[in-house]
């Protein structure tokens, strides 16, 4: 239970923030020795994450049905990412990026360029500027986030940066676009379960699910709270902080 707690915390926390969540995920997994990282466990945590975006965003949602531009906006710009993550995972590749070196040099690499976008004016907004060069860029970009390390969050709300958004619509793109995503691997992690060996929904599985929808709606909220009053500073710091962290123990 100590493992799901912790599990269902670093997926609630990171996957909004920009630190990704995978490469904590896999660290935490790797270094802890995590036992209950099943397969399950993983769509459980998702579908909780998945959960909270929907919950909190649910207004925006409703007006989709009244100014479906921007429904059409958020799946176009959420498309790359979909396709190139699926065939990324039916080839293996995935596995093959997963270590380490990998998310050291990301971690750090990424972690400079939103320090950087983070110097741009802050004078778009979703509703004016949110235009079909803006979502490809942005979608095109999220394809980057497949390698572990770089943050679909983080490399969202870098390019909205970029782009001359404001921060709090850089983050509420960012997770907007979270929620075709997530549904997507919500989606296919439950077809992959029910065609596994162990499609057992149990507690655990509940437990995770509740555990990581409830951490990852606080994230969403107190994010969005932050980013009004502060830059983005204290996320590059941990960035660099933690690749410094993993060059020493990769390289060392």
């Amino acid at each position: 239970m100590i493992e799901i707690l912790i599990l269902s915390l670093i997926q609630g926390i990171t996957e909004f923030l920009p630190i990704s969540s995978s490469s904590h995920l896999i660290l935490m997994s790797d270094y802890l020795e995590f036992k209950d990282q099943s397969l399950s466990i993983d769509v459980s945590l998702h579908i909780g994450s998945f959960i909270a975006v929907v919950i909190y965003f649910y207004r925006d949602i409703k007006e989709f049905f009244n100014d479906r531009i921007i429904f059409y906006k958020i799946i176009v710009s959420s498309l790359p990412v979909m396709f190139v993550g699926f065939f990324f995972v039916e080839s293996g590749l995935i596995d093959k990026i997963r270590n380490i070196e990998i998310i050291a040099w990301t971690t750090i690499i990424f972690g400079i360029l939103l320090y950087i976008s983070d110097k741009f004016k802050t004078k778009n907004n979703i509703k004016n500027n949110f235009d079909y060069k803006a979502v490809l860029f942005i979608g095109l970009l999220q394809i980057l986030s497949l390698v572990p390390g770089v943050s679909r969050s983080g490399i969202a709300i870098t390019a909205a940066r970029f782009l001359n958004f404001k921060r709090t619509d850089s983050a509420k793109i960012s997770f907007l676009i979270s929620i075709p995503i997530l549904g997507a691997v919500t989606i296919f992690g439950c077809k992959n379960l029910i065609f596994s060996e162990s499609m057992e929904f149990t507690k655990l599985n509940l437990v995770s699910v509740i555990i990581s929808f409830i951490f990852s709606y606080l994230t969403i909220k107190y994010f969005l709270k932050y980013i009004e009053k502060f830059n983005l500073n204290i996320f590059v710091y941990y960035r660099i902080f933690l690749g410094l962290l993993l060059f020493t123990l990769a390289y060392l």
